[in-house]
């Protein structure tokens, strides 16, 4: 089952995939680091930064740079897996994630 739109993405600052994909849709942002920069979604833990990767990709137009000639392009980050996980899984993957991070502490 995939997330639905009410589900959390972001459990530090109660992000939820519809109010990514809103701001997506409304404000167009280029990068996905322009979520983190409205929403503060992916600021916290970091758990969710790789998801708001996969979300950015998904909701939003790939943005090739003006200096980048129109043969260069970067691989695109649109995974079909993101559809795949639900708010359970997700969860207990950053509980797995802060769990180690506590345990490693770089």
């Amino acid at each position: 089952m995939a997330l639905r739109p009410d589900d959390t993405v972001c459990f530090c600052f109660k992000v939820s995939l519809q109010k990514i994909e809103t701001f997506c849709k409304v404000e167009k942002p280029k990068y996905a680091s322009e979520i983190s920069d409205c929403l503060s979604a992916g600021t916290g833990c970091g758990w969710c930064v790789p998801m708001l990767k996969k979300l950015h990709g998904q909701f939003c137009q790939p943005y090739t740079p003006p200096w980048r000639s129109a043969d260069v392009q970067t691989p695109s980050i649109r995974e079909q897996d993101a559809a795949a996980v639900n708010e359970e899984i997700w969860e207990s993957g950053r509980q797995q994630y802060l769990a180690k991070k506590k345990n490693n502490p770089q």
